[in-house]
C-alpha cells in the first residue's frame, strides 16, 4: 500500500471502492437543477389570466367587424408579454449556469495514494482536496492541514478582506457562521496551501445553497401590473353589462337589431381600455431606453415603473455604498519616527507582490508621499515570517548596506506585545487605537528590530522597537452623502446589509448620512429571533451586521411584509437571493458577479450610487406619465360612451359608427403613446412620500378631474349633434360636425392636461423644438382634413365635406370644451402661491 506524502502526514485517501459507494449515497458534486416548466404549461398559464382574456375577447370583436389592425394590436400585446415570461425562465436558467461557472473546473484530489486531477463535478464527500493559491475551491471541506492558507470570501459574504484559515477554533468563533477552520465552494485561494477533506458538495455547499434560494423565489407581478389587472378586470365586465344594456335600450326605442348590435359594441369598444397594453409597452419599453443611455440597463421592464414607487433601499456596504478599495485614512507614529519611516516599515514588511488589498492600500499611500517602493526593496530579503491567523502578524529580515533588521506588521494587540515599552506607553497607544477603531478604520501596528545578529524561527523571540500605527478603511463613494440626501427628502428609507462588523458600518453611515445609525442589528441576533420579534425590530433599525445570505432575504421578506416596496442592492452571489426576492434587484455592472447580474432586475452600469437615485427619478416620471395617458384615455372614452348611450334614448341615429370609433384610436394611440411617454417631470418629483402600494392607478380626483372633462367634451359635441339635427342638416353632416370636435378636443385634452399646475402654454414652449411631437400634430389636424376632403378616405370613415366655417366653429368648439381647464390650473398655482 502505497500513501502520498509531502505534508505533515501521509494519506491514503479514498480506495476507488469507497468513491463508487460515496458516489451513490451523495451523487455528483453539481447545483440542483430546477425541474423546468413546458411550453404548453407555460403558454396556458399566461392565456387564461383575466388581462389576457379579455383582450383575446377585443381581438376577436376586431377581426369580426373587419377591423384586423386593432385587432393585430390585441394578439401582439399577448405575445409581447409571453416572451417577458419566457425571458424569465431564460433569466432563472441562466442564473444556475452562472453559478456553475463559478466553481473550479478542475480539482487536485488524493486517491489511493496518489496526487490526481479530476473534473470538479467528481467531487465527493469525504475527499481530500489539495488547495493552492490561485484556486477556485469547488466543495465545502474542514482544514486538515494549514501552511498560511488565506482565501478570498466576498462571492459570498460580500467582505473583501483576505480570511486567513486556521484549523483550531477559539470558542467564540465557533458561533460564527463562517469559519475559519472551513473552506467554501465558490471561494478562491488568494496565498499558501492546505490539505482539505470535503464534507459537502453540490446543493448541499453554502454555495449550492444560494442556488436554492434564488430558486425557491418566484417572480411577483409589479404593483402596475397588478393594479392594470384589476382595472382592465372590472372594466371588462362593465364593458359586457353595458353591451347588454345599450342592445336592449336600442332594441325597445328602435326595433333595429342591425342598430342596436352597433351601438352595444360601439359601447364595449368605448369602454374596454384596449390602450392599456400599448401603453404600458411603449412607456415601459421606452423608459428602459432612456435608462440605458443613463447606465441603467433593465433586464425586467415592468420594473421601469417600479422603481418609481420604492419606499425602502436595502444596500450592501461593500461595493456599493464604498469604493470596495482599502485607502490609508489616518497614520500615528511615535515621537522618535516620522510619516516617512512608518510608511517605510510599514512596505518592507509587506509581500514584494503585493495582493492584500490592505498591502496595495499601503504601497499607494507610500508612493503618494514620495517613498519609491522600487529603489526600497533593492536590499536583499533574508527571511519571511508570513502571515498566520494565530500570530496575526507578518514580518521581513533584510539585509540592507551590511546591517540585518526586521520590519514587522500586524494586530496592534500582538505586536505591542512584543515592543520594549512603559505601561504608561501601552495604555496610551491603546487608546488611540481604540480611538481610530471608532472611526470605522482598520488598525495595524508597525515595529522594526534593528542590529538582527541570529535569524530565529519565531518572531516572538525577538524584542522590537515600537514605529505607529495605520489606519485603513475601505471609504464611500464619491456622491452618495448627496444621492443619501435625496432619498431622505423623497421619503425613501435607505437600510445597509453588511458582513461587516457594526463599528464599522456605524462609522461608513455616519460619514454618508445614512438615518438611525446608531442601533445595528447582527446576523446571531435575527437567528434567535421570531418573525414578529424580527417585524418589530427592523422598524427602528437601519444596520444590519454580520449577515449571511439567508438574513438578507428573511430582512427583505418581512420589509416587504410591512408593505414596503423594496429594491435592493448587490455584487456578489451572497446577494442573489435576495436581488430576486425584492420588487426590484439592483446589480453593479462593474464589479458584480454574473450571478447576481442575473438574478437582478436592473444592472449598474457605472456602479454608482447616484445613478440608483435618477433612476428613481425617472421611474416616478414614467409612472406620473402613465396616470397622465391612463386618464387622458378615460376622459375621451366618456364622450364616445355617453353619445352610444344618449342617441338611443332620445331616438337619434347613432353619432358614431364602430368605423368612427376605430378611427379615433388612430388618434388615441399616438397622442397618448408619443405625447405623454415625453413629458418631463414635475418639478417636485422628488420631494414628494414614495406613493402606498395600495394606490390605486385610477384615484378618486382622476376619476372625478376625468369625468367633468368628458362629460364637457360630451355636452359640447353631443350638443352640436342635437342642435344641428334640429336645424335641419342631414345626419352624416351633423354626425361629421361633432366627430371633428371629438378628435380636435383629443389635440387640446393631450396638452392641458400634460401637467397638474403648468399651463397649456408651457406644454408648448417645452416642445417647440421637438420635431416628433409637430409630426404627431399635424398628423391629427392632417388627418382630419383627409377624413374630410380625401374621397376615398370619406367613404371608409363615413364622413362628408365641411364648409371652412363649419371646420372652423368644430375646432373652437372643441378648445372651448377643453381648455376651460386651465382657469382650474390657474386657481390652483394662485392657490399654491398664497
Amino acid at each position: 500500500m502505497t500513501f502520498f506524502k509531502g505534508f505533515k502526514e501521509d494519506y491514503f485517501g479514498l480506495t476507488d471502492l469507497e468513491v463508487k459507494q460515496y458516489r451513490e449515497t451523495y451523487g455528483k458534486n453539481e447545483l440542483l437543477q430546477k425541474k423546468k416548466k413546458t411550453l404548453l404549461s407555460r403558454i396556458l398559464k399566461i392565456l387564461t389570466e383575466p388581462m389576457f382574456v379579455l383582450l383575446f375577447i377585443a381581438a376577436f370583436i376586431y377581426f369580426f367587424l373587419g377591423e384586423p389592425r386593432d385587432g393585430s394590436i390585441m394578439v401582439i400585446s399577448v405575445i409581447f408579454i409571453c416572451a417577458i415570461e419566457f425571458f424569465q425562465e431564460w433569466r432563472t436558467d441562466r442564473t444556475l449556469q452562472a453559478l456553475k461557472e463559478l466553481s473550479s473546473p478542475k480539482s487536485t484530489v488524493i486517491r489511493n495514494g496518489k496526487m490526481m486531477t479530476i473534473d470538479s463535478t467528481e467531487l465527493i464527500v469525504n475527499d481530500l482536496l489539495i488547495l493552492k493559491e490561485g484556486e477556485k475551491i469547488a466543495a465545502d471541506g474542514i482544514i486538515v492541514e494549514n501552511y498560511g492558507l488565506g482565501v478570498n470570501e466576498s462571492t459570498l459574504t460580500g467582505e473583501s478582506d483576505v480570511v486567513w484559515k486556521k484549523i483550531d477554533l477559539k470558542e467564540d468563533e465557533t458561533l460564527e457562521h463562517w469559519k475559519k477552520n472551513i473552506c467554501y465552494a465558490g471561494t478562491s485561494v488568494t496565498q499558501g496551501r492546505a490539505v482539505v477533506k470535503v464534507i459537502h458538495i453540490g446543493s448541499e455547499t453554502e454555495y449550492g445553497k444560494i442556488g436554492k434560494d434564488i430558486f425557491s423565489v418566484e417572480s411577483m407581478p409589479t404593483p402596475l401590473e397588478k393594479q392594470t389587472e384589476k382595472l382592465v378586470k372590472y372594466s371588462a365586465i362593465a364593458a359586457f353589462f353595458m353591451l347588454l344594456l345599450i342592445v336592449l335600450v336600442n332594441f325597445y326605442y328602435r326595433g333595429s337589431v342591425t342598430d342596436s348590435i352597433l351601438s352595444g359594441v360601439t359601447v364595449a369598444m368605448a369602454i374596454i381600455p384596449e390602450e392599456f397594453p400599448v401603453i404600458l409597452t411603449v412607456f415601459l419599453a421606452m423608459g428602459a431606453w432612456r435608462l440605458a443611455n443613463k447606465n441603467s440597463l433593465i433586464r425586467r421592464i415592468p420594473a421601469v415603473e417600479t422603481l418609481g414607487s420604492i419606499s425602502l433601499l436595502c444596500v450592501d456596504k461593500t461595493g456599493t455604498l464604498t469604493k470596495n478599495q482599502m485607502e490609508v485614512k489616518e497614520t500615528y507614529f511615535d515621537s522618535k519616527f516620522n510619516e516617512t519611516e512608518l510608511m517605510t516599515y510599514a512596505c518592507l514588511a509587506s509581500e514584494t507582490e503585493a495582493y492584500d488589498p490592505m498591502e496595495k492600500a499601503i504601497m499607494i499611500y507610500s508612493k503618494s508621499i514620495r517613498i519609491n517602493i522600487d529603489e526600497l526593496c533593492t536590499g536583499c530579503l533574508l527571511h519571511e515570517y508570513p502571515f498566520s491567523s494565530e500570530t496575526r502578524m507578518m514580518g521581513n529580515v533584510w539585509n540592507k548596506d551590511n546591517k540585518k533588521f526586521i520590519a514587522l506588521k500586524g494586530s496592534f494587540e500582538n505586536i505591542i506585545n512584543l515592543c520594549d515599552l512603559k505601561e504608561s506607553e501601552k495604555v496610551n497607544l491603546e487608546k488611540k487605537s481604540i480611538e481610530m477603531a471608532k472611526k470605522g478604520y482598520r488598525v495595524i501596528a508597525v515595529a522594526k528590530k534593528m542590529d538582527v545578529v541570529t535569524i530565529n524561527q519565531h518572531l516572538d523571540e525577538y524584542t522590537f522597537e515600537f514605529v505607529g500605527l495605520i489606519g485603513l478603511m475601505d471609504p464611500p463613494r464619491e456622491g452618495v452623502s448627496k444621492a443619501m440626501k435625496i432619498c431622505n427628502n423623497a421619503g425613501i428609507r435607505v437600510v445597509m446589509l453588511t458582513g461587516d462588523n457594526g463599528t464599522t458600518a456605524k462609522s461608513i453611515a455616519k460619514t454618508i448620512g445614512l438615518k438611525n445609525s446608531e442601533n445595528v442589528l447582527t446576523g446571531n441576533e435575527i437567528d434567535s429571533m421570531g418573525d414578529e420579534e424580527l417585524l418589530e425590530k427592523i422598524n427602528v433599525t437601519n444596520i444590519f451586521s454580520r449577515v449571511i445570505p439567508k438574513h438578507k432575504l428573511r430582512i427583505i421578506k418581512a420589509f416587504k411584509k410591512l408593505g414596503e416596496i423594496v429594491a435592493m442592492t448587490g455584487d456578489g452571489v451572497n446577494d442573489a437571493p435576495a436581488l430576486k426576492y425584492a420588487d426590484i434587484g439592483v446589480a453593479m455592472g462593474k464589479r458584480g458577479t454574473e450571478v447576481a447580474k442575473e438574478a437582478s432586475d436592473m444592472i449598474l452600469l457605472d456602479d454608482n450610487f447616484e445613478t440608483i437615485v435618477e433612476t428613481i427619478h425617472d421611474g416616478r416620471r414614467i409612472y406620473d406619465n402613465i396616470k397622465k395617458a391612463i386618464g387622458y384615455v378615460f376622459v375621451i372614452h366618456i364622450p364616445v360612451f355617453l353619445t352610444a348611450l344618449f342617441a338611443p334614448l332620445l331616438k337619434l341615429p347613432l353619432l358614431l359608427l364602430p368605423i368612427n370609433v376605430v378611427l379615433m384610436e388612430f388618434i388615441i394611440d399616438p397622442t397618448c403613446s408619443i405625447v405623454f411617454e415625453r413629458q418631463p417631470a414635475e418639478k417636485n418629483i422628488m420631494l414628494r412620500k414614495p406613493r402606498m402600494p395600495t394606490e390605486p392607478l385610477l384615484d378618486y380626483s382622476l376619476i372625478f378631474k376625468a369625468i367633468i372633462q368628458g362629460v364637457t367634451i360630451f355636452a359640447f359635441a353631443f350638443g352640436s349633434y342635437v342642435y344641428l339635427l334640429y336645424q335641419g342638416l342631414e345626419v352624416n353632416t351633423a354626425r361629421t360636425f361633432a366627430f371633428v370636435i371629438l378628435i380636435a378636443a383629443n389635440f387640446f385634452l393631450v396638452y392641458v392636461n400634460q401637467s397638474e399646475i403648468e399651463s397649456v402654454f408651457s406644454a408648448f414652449k417645452k416642445f417647440k423644438n421637438d420635431m416628433l411631437l409637430w409630426l404627431v400634430n399635424i398628423g391629427i389636424f392632417g388627418g382630419i382634413l383627409i377624413m374630410l376632403y380625401v374621397p376615398s378616405a370619406t367613404e371608409i370613415a363615413k364622413t362628408v365635406p365641411l364648409t371652412e366655417k363649419q371646420l372652423l366653429s368644430a375646432i373652437l368648439i372643441s378648445g372651448v370644451s377643453t381648455l376651460w381647464w386651465e382657469v382650474v390650473k390657474l386657481l390652483k398655482r394662485i392657490k399654491m402661491k398664497k
